[in-house]
């Protein structure tokens, strides 16, 4: 496996990349600006960088030709932007980037482009990267489980719904909320059970749920899944 650099000023695609990177099994540095990816490549010599484009100190192509007129561009550089120009990118790969990633990045797109990089560092033809699942390069609606309901009406009471979870999680909600709330609710139960059943590795649940990469991991944000407690129980096995 590979030690990979990845500077961009944005923390969740910081956060992204490296949970994406992890899970293939890289060692991941990170920094958020110029300054730091200049301090992280004095330390190392890593396998390959992920450089953000726009940046708040110094620009990435700046800091892609300052590597490059100094010695310092000894490994393959991805560069990354979500509002570079053809012209923009075509001059950093005169100056020495291997290729350009725009944003939002898919995570095939991600893994094909790291392959390719590492294969070139390396000296080896890169390998074809299958499709993780049919329709992985864009967003996939999350399939509905089947959902089995077993309630009766008994002295004007209603006895509360079971949801079958699986063949070891059974899980009751309450219907009587706001459809949104119950959605949520279940969503987030739902996630958190493919989570621990995974081991926390977002690439096997995204495959599980049918998810693409990166709107899972918005989707776990936004329920207020604890993405910590996955890696914590892989970490005690």
């Amino acid at each position: 496996m590979a030690n990979i650099l990845v500077v961009d000023d944005e923390l969740g695609i910081r956060d992204l990349l490296s949970e994406i990177l992890n899970d293939e099994g890289h060692t991941v540095e990170l920094a958020e600006n110029a300054a730091q990816a200049r301090a992280a490549r004095q330390r190392m010599r890593p396998d390959l960088v992920l450089l953000d484009i726009w940046m708040p100190d110094t620009d990435g192509v700046t800091l892609l030709k300052e590597w490059s007129t100094t010695g310092l561009l000894t490994m393959p550089v991805i560069m990354m932007s979500g509002h570079a120009t053809i012209e923009t990118a075509v001059e950093a790969t005169k100056i020495g980037a291997q290729s350009f990633l725009e944003k939002p990045i898919t995570m095939q797109k991600l893994l094909k482009a790291v392959e390719a990089g590492l294969a070139r560092n390396s000296g080896q033809p890169a390998a074809a990267v299958p499709l993780r699942k049919p329709g992985m390069a864009g967003v996939v609606p999350m399939p509905q489980p089947e959902l089995t309901v077993e309630s009766a009406m008994t002295g004007g009471q209603t006895i509360p719904p079971v949801v079958e979870m699986g063949p070891q999680a059974r899980q009751v909600f309450e219907l009587d909320k706001p459809l949104r709330d119950a959605r949520d609710e279940f969503e987030k139960c739902y996630f958190e059970f493919h989570l621990a059943k995974e081991g926390g590795s977002m690439t096997r649940v995204a495959e599980k749920t049918g998810l693409e990469r990166t709107h899972l991991y918005r989707k776990l944000k936004q329920l207020g899944v604890d993405l910590s407690r996955g890696k914590r129980e892989r970490n005690a096995a």
